[in-house]
């Protein structure tokens, strides 16, 4: 999706803010190094990185600069030009902000919030809407558009990230590249999962309808497996015979479902207990990237007997 709707340099973009977000130093290093080999300057990396200090906070801005600044040397050159942007002139940023504020939102903004804390509405419209976005060096559909990526990296922040997504679009972003940007986001997430992301399960695909990531934990005495899919892949049909299995949420949106009853939605945290005998399957959501630990609860003989896949027909039919 993202090769389709975002460009080369806007990808690197979202995929460096996303693990800047994630304060992933090895994704974002490869991130940096793409984007400056597809045209992404220093300085525009830079506005951006520090920009991030907003929405994740100082440690993971100031860990990302020096990340983009161990790399400067190795940029061609360009960090010998690495000008630094100029801010506007007018010392009036609360009002700067504030025109910056609504041009970008397309109304003033408002509310109880506000009203009940003054002193955060005074420095989101002085310091980042009049200070960071009056900055030359990136514009403002770029700045969204990482923004919506550090936030969708990020956990229980939905609000702010469909506020952003709603200020993305009055800028100039399409619903498929937000999508774009949310698909990045959410495998930067994914592959910084506390156990790893794994390789391509390949061994298991034909039992699979999209792509699924596979890192084996253990093999002696109790099978555990991290299990990662991509966003709507799931497994057939399938029942564990003798033995049942047990799965543990670990980051995501997903699904499980038993034979005869109604789709279960799996967030980060739950856990599922399946019995042996029981036929059911278990993948991703339509717009997220999922990944459990996958126990098989040791039995003599037991085995695993796959069945039919999960139409889209029946896929399409969850919310």
């Amino acid at each position: 999706m993202a090769n389709e709707t975002l460009t080369a340099k806007q990808q690197t973009i979202a995929q460096a803010a996303s693990y800047a977000a994630l304060g992933n130093q090895a994704g974002l290093r490869q991130a940096l190094n793409d984007g400056l080999d597809a045209g992404v300057t220093l300085d525009e990396f830079k506005e951006i990185l520090v920009q991030s200090y907003a929405y994740c906070g100082f440690p993971r801005a100031l860990n990302a600069l020096t990340t983009l600044m161990q790399l400067a040397p190795q940029s061609d050159g360009v960090a010998a030009k690495n000008i630094e942007p100029t801010t506007s002139t007018n010392s009036n940023s609360l009002e700067i902000g504030t025109q910056n504020q609504t041009k970008l939102v397309g109304h003033p903004v408002e509310g109880e919030l506000f009203e009940f804390a003054p002193a955060i509405d005074k420095y989101l419209k002085a310091h980042l809407f009049g200070d960071i976005f009056s900055r030359p060096a990136v514009d403002w559909q770029t700045r969204e558009l990482a923004t919506i990526a550090m936030l969708a990296a990020r956990d229980k922040v939905s609000s702010q990230l469909n506020s952003h997504i709603a200020i993305g679009k009055h800028n100039g972003l399409t619903d498929a590249q937000i999508a774009a940007i949310l698909d990045i986001a959410g495998q930067a997430k994914a592959r910084c999962v506390l156990f790893g992301f794994g390789k391509e399960n390949t061994a298991y695909a034909r039992y699979f309808i999209g792509k699924s990531y596979l890192q084996p934990l253990n093999s002696e005495g109790v099978g555990i497996a991290n299990v990662t899919f991509e966003p709507k892949c799931r497994n057939n049909w399938h029942i564990h015979h003798k033995g049942g299995q047990i799965l543990m949420v670990v980051s995501g949106s997903g699904w499980y479902q038993e034979w005869g009853k109604p789709a279960q939605k799996l967030q980060a945290g739950d856990v599922v207990n399946i019995s042996p005998e029981v036929k059911h399957w278990h993948g991703a959501a339509k717009d997220s990237w999922f990944t459990h630990i996958a126990i098989a609860v040791p039995a003599d003989d037991a085995s695993t007997e796959w069945l039919e896949p999960v139409t889209d027909d029946e896929y399409n039919l969850l919310p």
